[in-house]
């Protein structure tokens, strides 16, 4: 039994982070402390100041814990990872956890290159970003292509080296054949200063610099030439025109605002680059009816920039917390100062209320989508019902699936949907280990057999309390099963249910001739169900995902079976380091797109064998 009195009085005098657990030992709160004995001392004392958050959150308070820090900034930084690790269901959490893209070009190299990144590194080269119009960043690089000739291969490219014939791209006009000697280090550096110029805003000096040569060249009678700089100025005004100016200040801001009705709260972000705005993005935070704006912003700016998102120089907000301490820390992640500012009156105030008008319009567009998406949901659910005559709506639904080509690779999976909406988070993937060659038959009783297997397991464990709830990926048991197939597969399924003792409807999602779902068998009878009806379309849209995602998974373990293959035909690349290869990037794709400097920073590779890297697929670039 925890005593709280006695944890109360020996709690220490010092920084830290304090984790507040329920009767299960499941993390519901974590939260950070400048004095932990007098913070954590505030949640069981009087409660009349206490929110009705707080008072609810105290009621499951079971036990707590807590780790001391060194200072406040470690607290705050262990506090982000901690809140990531157990997403404590009364912290404020964001419902999007993205990756964003930016535009990344290797300065670092002798003979730079444009593409797009997720990962932010500092390994010398410029990103421009973050973007959250992935297809606007791939028709920006294409377009940039276009206007300035640059190289794509990742060829390792030495000054005063041995010369390569250059590929079709040279005769094609899209590269100025570096590898080749065609143009000297200077030159293509000059190419490159205007590219980044251009993604930094400074696109006007570009412009005039290519109409003089369009002019120049239309009064030597170069027509054709004066065609395709005419050409490349309509592609750079099509870069740049749907970037809309919004201060004469060239610098990189990020402004924040929050819209909240009755329950609910959209959070909105605008990205400034050079001046302009080159995205927005808007994330939804549930059930904050008792949390003021204050708290909402300073959690949203510590979990979104505690990611990878890049931080700018300078943030606005109408309101924060901690102001200091956020500075200092968001100035150790981007390297240099960082300033947070609540703006009183002028152009940035006004700024903010845009941000906040779009967070309101966002967060009634959303609520009214939920809403009618909601009513679609639930009666497709209780028609579902209806049809197989259960006994309760199935809110939620695990469909299952094998894949494999000729019994090589073979794989199994599990989509869940629960409330009729995907949930992503709980689905999984299972590698067949007990059977040989393609037997689908076999391979999902393996599956089923494991899934439910663990299931059983981790309850017992719940309630023995060895492990706690949030560590179950089983524990939780569906309400009706699909089987991505026909008889066979449901009375496989319901071998392993009677054989564990587990009592869950099932049935299986067959489809026509024509590859397209046409109903369901359950009790040994296939029941015709109106191709039209909200029914058949979650039956199909859940036949598609369980699918879609068996093949993803098949096709992931066949390429890194290729790529180890590839991998040791390449001189100096032993087993270690291919285990480091396939690790860090996952693809032969990426290890392909790699620079040499992306090679090198892989643990157990050295200039030597990312030389041996380069050099191999610069030879083989059909592989």
């Amino acid at each position: 039994m925890f005593d709280f009195e006695y944890q109360l009085k020996v709690l220490p005098d010092k920084p830290g982070v304090y984790l507040m657990k329920n009767a299960l030992g499941e993390v519901i709160y974590v939260g950070k402390a400048k004095v932990l004995k007098n913070r954590v001392r505030q949640y069981f004392q009087n409660s009349k100041n206490h929110s009705d958050k707080v008072k609810a959150m105290v009621k499951h308070i079971a036990e707590f814990e807590y780790i001391v820090t060194d200072s406040e900034m470690e607290a705050l930084i262990l506090e982000c990872n901690l809140i990531k690790k157990y997403r404590p269901r009364y912290n404020i959490l964001l419902k999007d956890d993205k990756h964003y893209p930016f535009i990344k070009v290797t300065i670092n190299e002798d003979f730079p290159r444009v593409f797009m990144t997720r990962i932010l590194a500092k390994d010398g080269s410029k990103y421009f970003g973050p973007y959250t119009d992935v297809n606007a960043i791939y028709e920006t690089i294409e377009l940039i292509k276009s206007i300035f000739p640059i190289r794509t291969c990742k060829r390792l490219i030495k000054q005063n080296g041995e010369k390569v014939r250059p590929c079709l791209n040279y005769h094609i006009g899209l590269c100025n054949a570096p590898c080749g000697g065609y143009i000297s280090k200077e030159e293509y550096g000059n190419v490159i200063k205007d590219i980044t110029d251009l993604l930094a805003g400074k696109d006007k000096d570009i412009l005039k610099k290519l109409k003089e040569q369009m002019e120049e060249a239309a009064e030597n009678l170069e027509f054709e030439k004066a065609a395709a700089l005419r050409d490349k100025i309509t592609a750079l005004q099509k870069v740049t025109e749907k970037q809309k100016i919004v201060t004469g200040n060239f610098a990189d801001e990020d402004f924040i605002n929050t819209y909240s009705d009755e329950k609910d709260t959209c959070i909105q972000v605008f990205f400034l680059r050079a001046g302009k705005i080159t995205g927005r993005e808007h994330f939804t935070v549930e059930n904050t009816e008792d949390t003021d704006k204050k708290e909402i912003v300073t959690n949203f700016v510590k979990e979104f920039y505690g990611g990878t998102a890049y931080v700018p120089k300078t943030i606005y907000v109408p309101d924060i917390e901690d102001i200091e301490l956020l500075e200092q820390w968001l100035g150790m992640k981007r390297g240099s100062k960082v300033i947070i500012r609540i703006p009183q009156k002028g152009e940035k105030k006004e700024t903010l209320s845009l941000v906040e008008k779009n967070a309101k319009m966002t967060l009634e567009h959303f609520k009214l989508k939920f809403i009618q998406d909601k009513k679609v949901y639930k009666s497709s659910l209780q028609e579902l019902c209806n049809i197989l005559n259960l006994e309760d709506i199935p809110h939620r639904i695990e469909a299952y699936d094998i894949s494999n080509i000729q019994g090589v690779d073979s794989v199994g999976t599990m989509v869940v949907f629960e409330e009729g909406r995907a949930k992503n988070s709980d689905y999984r993937r299972f590698k067949i280990n007990t059977v040989k060659g393609a037997n689908d038959y076999d391979s999902m009783k393996e599956i089923l057999t494991r899934r439910f297997q663990h299931g059983l397991d981790e309850l017992k464990g719940i309630q023995e309390r060895k492990i706690e709830l949030s560590a179950g990926k089983f524990s939780v048991f569906p309400d009706l099963i699909l089987m991505d197939g026909g008889k066979g597969q449901v009375n496989v399924a319901l071998g392993v249910l009677k054989e564990l003792d587990i009592n869950i409807p099932v049935c299986g999602m067959v489809k026509d001739d024509k590859h397209n779902t046409r109903g369901l068998i359950y009790n040994n009878e296939e029941l015709f169900i109106n191709k039209h009806s909200d029914v058949m379309r979650l039956v199909t849209r859940i036949q598609d995902e369980v699918h879609r995602f068996a093949i993803t998974y098949h096709r992931t373990l066949r390429n890194k079976r290729v790529l180890h293959s590839i991998l040791e035909d390449i001189p100096s690349i032993g087993d270690k380091r291919r285990k480091e290869l396939l690790k860090k990037f996952g693809s032969i794709e990426n290890i392909k797109k790699a620079s040499f400097t992306e090679l090198v920073d892989t643990p157990s590779i050295d200039k030597k064998a990312a030389e041996s890297i380069i050099e191999y697929f610069g030879n083989n670039k059909d592989e």
